[in-house]
């Protein structure tokens, strides 16, 4: 794919590449206490773009305290705030964060680090429970994690916030957009894979802009789901709403289809997957073209993960570890797309189309 027939290059998200100066712990412990009236010890978890703690009191619920990036975009986060309130109002029985305003009545509030720098935080409840990246997988827990993820769409059908359309990287729709970072991959057979990756998706491109949009939570992952084996419904609590955007719904059902994957191909490739589209299609509809469209789009959050994490561990190095804990398992995957026809991929799920 070459440079020439390349449309204009996308922005990496809002902090993720920006260097700042993390919060100790001990500033986040006093911040809690003075902006919530909350007394407890914080725990840091790594993630991409910003400060994260847990806060535990001596007794009682837990809690998670953000403090963004200091250019990280306000609109941004005031729009994953609004989505929860919104599933609070109108689905309560979804398992999601419940936002906690500030003495002040506030759920996101500008503040001054002892850094200098400034922030923006907002606080959340705890949800209790492993990753689903840690327990093992079983038919029961695969289905009904497809199921919540239909329940989550339908629940934000009617969602919308004035930046629900912002440009995301991680949206894949916008996946030609990233060609710019191609130069970060400098093993020649390894920027082939992704060219050719690319080239496919081109191809599907036009039909993905013809299919059906809404608000979704687009990052469905193994990450952002907590569960407990021992619940009815197995998943205790879905998390990081923060690539929430108006997006296709078949991208968003892809995006959990990844995490469904095995490391390496094989025949038994989307067997789990199947699992999980089984369970959705019981509780929300997909058209024949989006289920036709689904396989190739989980390539295409593939050769978005390779692309994004190798330019975003270049950029901040210090944080490389993180970003590319899951670039290897990628080449792998990648080549199992590559090495079947567009038609074969296309039908892995026909057999779901009613």
């Amino acid at each position: 794919m070459t440079n020439d027939s390349a449309p204009p290059s996308i922005a990496l998200p809002s902090g993720l590449a920006a260097a700042y100066v993390v919060m100790p712990e001990a500033e986040a412990v006093e911040l809690a206490r003075n902006a919530f009236g909350i007394e407890g010890r914080a725990t840091r978890f790594a993630t991409e773009k910003d400060d994260t703690f847990r806060i535990t009191p001596a007794s009682g619920a837990r809690f998670i305290l953000k403090v963004a990036n200091p250019v990280e975009d306000v609109p941004e986060i005031d729009l994953q705030l609004r989505i929860l309130q919104h599933l609070a109002a109108t689905a309560p029985d979804l398992p999601v964060p419940r936002v906690v305003d500030n003495a002040r009545g506030e759920h996101l509030f500008a503040y001054q680090d002892r850094a200098g720098q400034p922030r923006q935080v907002r606080m959340m409840s705890y949800l209790e429970g492993k990753p689903l990246s840690e327990v093992p997988s079983t038919l029961v827990g695969r289905q009904e994690i497809g199921r919540l993820l239909a329940r989550l769409r339908l629940a934000l059908a009617d969602f919308s916030h004035p930046a629900d359309s912002r440009v995301l990287p991680w949206d894949i729709k916008h996946l030609l957009s990233l060609q710019s970072l191609l130069g970060g991959i400098t093993e020649p057979a390894r920027r082939r894979q992704v060219e050719a990756g690319l080239a496919r998706f081109a191809s599907i491109e036009g039909r993905l802009a013809g299919s059906r949009m809404q608000v979704l939570h687009n990052d469905f992952s193994s990450s952002n789901i907590v569960v407990d084996p021992l619940l009815p419904g197995f998943v205790s609590g879905v998390i990081d709403f923060g690539d929430a955007v108006r997006t296709s719904i078949a991208i968003d059902v892809s995006t959990a289809l990844l995490s469904q994957l095995p490391r390496q191909g094989g025949d038994d490739f989307f067997d789990h997957g199947r699992d999980l589209l089984g369970g959705y299609l019981g509780v929300a509809d997909l058209t024949a073209e989006e289920l036709s469209l689904i396989p190739h789009l989980v390539m295409g959050r593939i050769v978005a993960r390779v692309l994004l994490s190798i330019s975003l561990a270049n950029s901040v190095p210090e944080n490389s570890t993180y970003l590319l804990r899951n670039t290897e398992q990628s080449w792998s995957q990648l080549n199992w797309f590559l090495n079947r026809s567009m038609d074969e991929v296309s039908g892995q799920f026909a057999d779901h189309a009613v």
